[in-house]
């Protein structure tokens, strides 16, 4: 069972989320909050073992609550509820420490899909949501990157191939059913990418090739 806590200032929202979520089966809603700094109690006292997280709230937004909750080193697994309007914030989340973004009104199978990959260790990275202005964010903003140079060696067809499916929010496995391939032969081609783009993980190879539009 995957703890979830919903944090959003409308009530209608957390209400549908709610309700939708206790269909899908192997969830749990254990906590609710609808401000950020009612936020940051509720993941205090509640620990979830993911965080579905409104980006436009008052007090304290959800890039604040994501800055907070990590500066206390209590951040869950976060996932930020965002409009197409709030791409830029939802970058900045992301670098601050969530694990990706989901639009409100997504299906429920992505839902499912977004909560189970960050649970599970994973991001869930949607790179055709944001626009070309965040993009241009993140090539001025390196940051998240630590100043990583250019790229060794180009990536190979295949290594696009695995980024893309990457920026999707799926895993290994995963991308070994989809390009019908080994998932050892994946973890190595991960790991290629990685060593080509200067990254350590999954989120920041994703961030940067959104940032140089490889995805």
């Amino acid at each position: 069972m995957i703890r979830v806590c919903l944090v959003d200032d409308q009530a209608l929202v957390r209400s549908g989320l709610k309700a939708l979520l206790g269909l899908l089966g192997g969830i749990d809603v254990v906590a609710e909050a609808s401000d950020g700094d009612e936020a940051l109690a509720v993941v205090a006292s509640s620990k979830p073992d993911v965080l579905l997280l409104d980006v436009r709230m008052p007090k304290l937004n959800g890039v604040q609550v994501v800055e907070a909750l990590a500066a206390q080193v209590i951040l869950p697994p976060t996932l930020l509820l965002t409009t197409f309007e709030d791409d830029t914030a939802l970058i900045q989340g992301v670098k601050a420490g969530a694990r990706g973004y989901l639009l409100k009104g997504a299906s429920p199978e992505t839902l499912l899909e977004a909560i189970r990959a960050v649970a599970g260790g994973g991001s869930y990275l949607f790179a055709p949501l944001v626009s070309d202005i965040a993009r241009a964010g993140i090539r001025k903003s390196n940051s998240w990157e630590n100043d990583v140079p250019d790229l060794v060696e180009p990536l190979t067809e295949r290594e696009l191939e695995i980024l893309r499916l990457m920026a999707s929010g799926i895993g290994n496995r995963e991308i070994a059913e989809a390009l019908a391939l080994r998932e050892g032969t994946v973890k190595n081609h991960v790991s290629s990418i990685f060593s080509k783009m200067g990254v350590t993980d999954r989120t920041k190879a994703v961030l940067r090739a959104i940032a140089e539009g490889l995805v």
